[in-house]
This record gives C-alpha cells, sequence and structure tokens, in this order.
C-alpha cells in the first residue's frame, strides 16, 4: 500500500468545496510526508509556469483538505495536483461558478417630469440608481406613438453617448433639425413631438449596468406634446422668496414655466451684497465668485420651483441671485435668445459668461 492509501485507492479524487481544494480517499493519518502536505498538494491558478497557491492544509479522516489564503476569482481556472511518494499523481481542473448578480439598478428618474411637454423640446435626461454600461444606448431607448408603435428618427443617436462623469446620467437630444423651422427635416418630418398627441418613453430592462446586468425592470414615461415654446426665459417674471434672518430657511425661486433640470443645478449662484440689477462680464462675475454662497441646491414642482438651502443660517442684509444667461427651458430658450434664432457667434479668445443678477433682502 503505496502512502496510506485507503482499499478504494483506484477511487481516490480531489474535488473543490467551496473556495477549498480536497484529496478525498487517502489515510491522512498514515505516512506523513516528511516535507509536510505542501510537498506534495499543490494549487495552480491560470495557465503557464506560476508559482502554487499560498495557504493552510489540514485533514479529517480520509480527506486532505488546502485552504487557500485568498478567495477564488469566478471565471479563473485552478490545477489542482497531488503527488504521493512513489504513487501516480492526481490532477483535476476547476473553475469557480461566475457570481450570478442580482439586477438591482433602475431607471430613477427622467427629465423633463412633466407630463405635457413642448412640441420642440430639445433634450432628456435619464438618470439611473448607479452606473451604466455605455455603448448600448439607441439599442434600448424606445419612443411609442398612440398606437404603440415605435417611432424612428426622434433622437440623435450620436455614438460617443453623452453621459456623465458617474455614468449614471445620460442626456438624449431630440433632432434640432426636426425643431428649428425653416430646416429641412423640420418642413419633410415635423417636429419629433406634435401638439396633442400621447407618446410613451420607454427604456427596456435588457440594458445592462456597469457590472454587466440588465436593469431590474422596464420603465415608461406617459406624456402628451403640448404647444411649442418659443419664447426666452425672463428673469423679471421670477418670483424671488427671501428667507428670514437667522434661519436655514430656503431660498425660493418660482419660474412660470419648466426649466432645465440639470442646469438648474449649476446656473444659480446666491451671493452676498448688494449690486446693480444687470449684466456682468466674466471679469465681473469672478470678483462676485469669492463672497458666492454655498449650500444644497433642490429643483421641484415639474421643474418650475428652485430652493436653496445655505450651509450657515441667513444674516440680515442684501443679496443677490446670480443667473447665467445660458439657462435654458425646455425648448433650449435661454435669457435673451429664442433657440429657432440661435446663430452660429464669431469665436473669441476669451469667453465671457454674461449673469444677470436678481437682488433680494434677508430681514
Amino acid at each position: 500500500m503505496l502512502f496510506g492509501l485507503t482499499a478504494a485507492a483506484q477511487v481516490a479524487f480531489i474535488r473543490l468545496a467551496g473556495d477549498a481544494f480536497q484529496v478525498v480517499g487517502i489515510k491522512t493519518g498514515v505516512n506523513v510526508p516528511p516535507k509536510g502536505w505542501p510537498s506534495v498538494f499543490h494549487v495552480y491558478s491560470g495557465t503557464g509556469d506560476v508559482p502554487p497557491l499560498a495557504g493552510d492544509y489540514g485533514t479529517d479522516g480520509d480527506i486532505l483538505t488546502f485552504y487557500p489564503r485568498f478567495p477564488l476569482v469566478s471565471g479563473v481556472r485552478y490545477r489542482a495536483v497531488f503527488e504521493p511518494p512513489g504513487g501516480k499523481p492526481i490532477e483535476a481542473t476547476f473553475e469557480k461558478p461566475k457570481q450570478q448578480l442580482a439586477p438591482t439598478t433602475r431607471v430613477a428618474h427622467v427629465y423633463p417630469s412633466a407630463g405635457v411637454l413642448p412640441s420642440n423640446t430639445l433634450k432628456l435626461y435619464i438618470y439611473f440608481s448607479a452606473p451604466m454600461s455605455r455603448g448600448e444606448a439607441w439599442q434600448h431607448i424606445h419612443m411609442l406613438d398612440e398606437k404603440g408603435q415605435q417611432l424612428k428618427y426622434e433622437f440623435v443617436e450620436i455614438q460617443q453617448e453623452l453621459w456623465d462623469n458617474s455614468h449614471t446620467r445620460l442626456t438624449v437630444l431630440f433632432d434640432p433639425g426636426r425643431i428649428k423651422r425653416g430646416v429641412l427635416p423640420n418642413e419633410q418630418l415635423g417636429p419629433p413631438i406634435e401638439d396633442g398627441k400621447h407618446y410613451t418613453l420607454v427604456i427596456d430592462r435588457n440594458w445592462h449596468d456597469a457590472r454587466g446586468v440588465p436593469l431590474a425592470e422596464e420603465f415608461r414615461k406617459p406624456f402628451r406634446g403640448g404647444p411649442a415654446d418659443r419664447t426666452p426665459p425672463d428673469p423679471k417674471t421670477w418670483r424671488v422668496s427671501a428667507p428670514a434672518a437667522g434661519s436655514s430657511a430656503d431660498l425660493v425661486v418660482d419660474f412660470p414655466k419648466p426649466m432645465d433640470f440639470a442646469l438648474l443645478q449649476r446656473m444659480l449662484q446666491v451671493s452676498a451684497g448688494a449690486g446693480t440689477v444687470g449684466t456682468v462680464t466674466k471679469a465681473g462675475a469672478a470678483s462676485s465668485a469669492a463672497s458666492t454662497l454655498s449650500g444644497r441646491v433642490t429643483v421641484d414642482k415639474q421643474e418650475t420651483e428652485w430652493r436653496f438651502t445655505p450651509s450657515q443660517p441667513w444674516k440680515a442684509g442684501a443679496y443677490r441671485l446670480l443667473i447665467d444667461t445660458g439657462i435654458e427651458d425646455l425648448s433650449g430658450n435661454h435669457i435673451g435668445q429664442a433657440f429657432d434664432l440661435d446663430k452660429f457667434q464669431t469665436i473669441t479668445k476669451d469667453i465671457e459668461t454674461q449673469t444677470i443678477a436678481l437682488p433680494f433682502d434677508v430681514r
């Protein structure tokens, strides 16, 4: 009897038990190797000339177990070799099954959030609850008409998808050529959304997140087309509700129509100190940056309300709401200019950001 093999030595074998490798069918209490079990039982990962895995050994009756120091990796091939002195080696290969990850990522929000969108709506923002994969968007975003038929040529299918840095927000553009009047696609196909008609935005669940796992569920947003909006936003029509001094209450700004959700996050700021109402050049904006208040921005009421919660309680005094004139409504109109009238501007060496200041007092 070689190396303490049992009577059933001819059926001795190696198996994978969780993350441990076992030689089954040997008398582990007989003829323990002089150099220990590591001299006769090795486990290798991958291919090629690589050293054996580090780990610990244990015995129990006719079972010799090797416990790797680190957990096994799904999809990696492992080769276990048992070489008893004077006996024939036993060898087996294993691959840990790939972990089945649960689908947990969902579409968190789609903006605009209103149920009626202007027929010349320029863009959609799709927010996900976790990072998404890239290169799949146009296979999984669909727009259906009132009969449930899929529409074509509604979106600009940009190959370099417009993701934010976290890969949780995708910007989807309606075809501008179908929105601008006097342009051939608009004359031939009409606007992507027609006033009075009903549509459904569908994001199917086969879209994979960054882990390669499909979405947890399909997302649908029904909406109706409304009249086109070609009126630029006018801050004079905005209502600013100032908080009380000594409180941490919100500064609230109400708009007469929905605004671009993503731009509202960064194109409105609050500055301490009085100032002249009007346009400020890049230099003027920079000089006021030092007094810009820090705080948290929230957007509510279908993008018609902007709230600013300060990091510190309000002090009595004069303040300004600084508005970047590039801020847009749902149709791409920005302050002082409708989207339909957008023209190519002469590119200058120094690009200036224009800011309108709305004053308010905290008492």
